[in-house]
């Protein structure tokens, strides 16, 4: 899918006009979230690994895919796109404006396969609705930007693939990433496994290096790929993405 320059702008302009936070992203709830919003300074594209995540049901649910099938995912899957501040903390406040889902049919078979996370729980607003973030324009750019950074790919193509035996350098893994797209990116872990990796942007979307933070200690020197098992739908437990707390 082709960057525009336009779509761009378009995401800008709705995050800028809505101050809204798009989605409880799982970082932690010990960061505080600034009263008075002043504008954000940078995204942050995270990314989720689903040999990882579907590990834990309570990541999915019913209507969701990810964790499935025999066809599931074996890539890194969008998990949301965030505008963040510099100091760790992001914009919070909401609106009340609603989104209708039509104006995505378009986005919805690349949407389903690239981010099953969209089919679970409430909708993503803290006020409970889909506010004005959630415009085809910022699903468009997410899944530009996704398949633009293809980091599946690239580590690859350094030899870093889903096993079930293999633990993989973590430098090793932020070293190839850093390569690719002259950045740093940020890890988070679980219980030793690749569970998100981040990739930051500035606001034109040009890789600049991610914020290093508490979650970033979340890593071994050595880490997993685990290789994605299809769990059986009796055994899953609904899953809010207002409920989502990472293992760190």
């Amino acid at each position: 899918m082709a960057f525009s320059k336009t779509l761009f702008v378009s995401v800008l302009l709705i995050v800028l006009s809505s101050c809204l936070f798009v989605e409880i992203d799982g970082r932690s709830r010990s960061r505080s979230l600034l009263s008075e919003q002043r504008e954000f300074d940078y995204f942050a594209l995270s990314l989720q690994w689903p040999g990882t995540i579907c590990q834990h049901t309570r990541h999915c649910c019913a209507g969701n895919g990810c964790c499935r099938s025999d066809n599931g995912p074996t890539e890194f899957t969008i998990h949301g796109l965030w505008p963040d501040y510099n100091d760790g903390t992001w914009p919070a406040c909401c609106t009340q404006n609603r989104f209708d889902e039509k104006l995505i049919s378009s986005l919805r078979k690349d949407l389903d396969k690239y981010w099953p996370s969209l089919s679970c729980g409430k909708p993503s607003t803290c006020s409970g609705g889909r506010g004005l973030f959630w415009a085809h324009e910022y699903f468009t750019t997410t899944l530009s930007v996704y398949f633009k950074y293809n980091v599946t790919a690239i580590l690859a193509a350094e030899g870093y693939v889903p096993s079930n035996s293999e633990k993989y350098p973590l430098g090793g893994i932020v070293s190839a990433v850093q390569n690719a797209f002259g950045a740093t990116p940020q890890v988070v872990c679980s219980h030793g496994a690749i569970e998100e990796l981040r990739l930051c942007f500035y606001k034109d979307f040009k890789p600049r290096d991610c914020i290093m933070n508490e979650n970033h200690r979340s890593c071994p020197k050595y880490v997993s790929m685990p290789e994605r098992r299809p769990m059986g739908h009796e055994s899953a437990l609904p899953w809010s993405l207002d409920s989502e707390v990472f293992s760190s």
